[in-house]
């Protein structure tokens, strides 16, 4: 069984293929949801406090990269290297996006889209390397020209 999970997702048949990625997409937008808040705006700590708060923890922010951390790993290394960037940064980059759109603040004290492009370029770096840490961990050798970066190429 153990096999069976870590084969490369290229050798099985496509079913399994698409339904595992997509396992994988809905556990990284699950792990988003469950452990950031929806609502990422700053607001008071308490009634007429002056010093603001956002609803995120450092254990949220912890669990979610651990999570995120062992996705990127396992399809690192049974995937081509982009799925795992398509796969766990780009999902909660979009639910972070739309987060951040959802509550519009005034014109010139919109300072989400920098946040966002910060953190999905950060994310997506991250997944990245984590990906390639677990490649170098896979047992069979990789024909690296007949893998490509999502599908095999015609050269």
């Amino acid at each position: 069984m153990t096999e069976k999970l870590l084969r490369p997702l290229r050798t099985r048949p496509w079913p399994e293929r698409w339904l595992t990625r997509l396992l994988g997409a809905a556990l990284a937008a699950a792990a988003y949801r469950l452990c950031l808040p929806w609502d990422l705006r700053n607001r008071p700590e308490l009634e007429g406090s002056l010093s603001e708060t956002t609803p995120v923890t450092v254990t949220g922010v912890v669990v979610l990269a651990l999570v995120l951390l062992l996705l990127a790993a396992y399809f690192g290394r049974r995937d081509a290297l982009a799925w795992p960037l398509l796969l766990v940064a780009v999902v909660p980059s979009a639910l972070m996006y739309v987060s951040f759109h959802a509550h519009p603040e005034p014109p010139d004290a919109a300072v989400w889209p920098l946040a966002w492009a910060f953190f999905t370029l950060v994310l997506g770096a991250w997944v990245l390397v984590t990906a390639s840490v677990a490649r170098r961990f896979r047992k069979e050798p990789v024909d690296r020209a007949a893998e490509g970066w999502l599908i095999r190429s015609g050269s």
